[in-house]
């Protein structure tokens, strides 16, 4: 696929700098998202930065990302979240009474998306699979996972396998995935399904997102935040340094 849609250079990716509206369904497209953590170990796992890089649609999902493409290229963006695709295609899928599947999580967690979604989004058809918990996918897991998802024949994958396994999935089956947007979304499934509570518009607006859910889950944030945030800024200062001495 030829990508026409609006984006700016960030380093070593194309980040989309246009409007949700300008997503269609009309060919095959892959939507990741970026943010400082998932920047910081793509530098580190090769297949996972051309992960990143192949995407069609690459969304900034973090004002650290906005802030670090202004800083470099002069360029005012907005950042656009996982939650933010992942409502306006529910919204565009419910107008023209399409369909969508979701690949990932835990059965009570897909339980809890399906009960919501009929509810708030009644004019569309969802599916769901569960896969197994695993650090690689075996080649009869992978298979099965293709089978669910082609059987139903959705207009939207949603992928929820956490990075960067999920872009490296999303990237490596591509090809064979029956549908016409793929789309990696990672901690959303838990938030629309409610087993996590995303923080509050107060404090999204606040640019403080990322501290109330480091308060709330610090084993698992503290290095995504308190490690990762400072390597990442140290890149991006190195990075101008060197756009300098040009």
């Amino acid at each position: 696929m030829i990508n026409l849609l609006p984006t700016v250079p960030f380093i070593a990716y194309p980040i989309f700098t246009g409007n949700l509206n300008q997503i269609g369904f009309a060919s095959k497209t892959l939507i990741n998202t970026i943010n400082q953590y998932s920047f910081c170990v793509a530098q580190q796992d090769v297949t996972f930065k051309t992960a990143l890089q192949a995407s069609d649609i690459l969304l900034p999902d973090g004002m650290a990302i906005a802030a670090a493409v202004r800083l470099l290229s002069g360029q005012k963006i907005k950042k656009i979240a996982g939650a933010d695709i992942h409502l306006h295609l529910l919204q565009k899928l419910n107008q023209i009474q399409g369909s969508c599947f979701y690949l990932g999580a835990s059965e009570n967690t897909l339980l809890q998306i399906r009960e919501r979604m009929a509810r708030e989004f009644p004019n569309i058809r969802v599916g769901t699979f569960s896969p197994p918990f695993a650090t690689e996918f075996t080649p009869d897991q992978n298979k099965k996972m293709l089978e669910a998802v082609n059987a139903f024949r959705t207009d939207v994958l949603f992928v929820g396998m956490t990075a960067p396994k999920q872009e490296k999935w999303a990237q490596a089956h591509k090809e064979q995935l029956e549908t016409k947007i793929i789309c990696t979304i990672g901690a959303v499934f838990d938030f629309y399904a409610g087993t996590v509570k995303r923080p509050s518009v107060f404090w999204i607006n606040l640019r403080l997102e990322w501290f109330i859910r480091l308060i709330k889950e610090p084993k698992r944030l503290w290095k995504r935040y308190l490690y990762y945030g400072p390597v990442f800024v140290w890149l991006v200062l190195k990075e101008k340094a060197k756009s300098l001495r040009v």
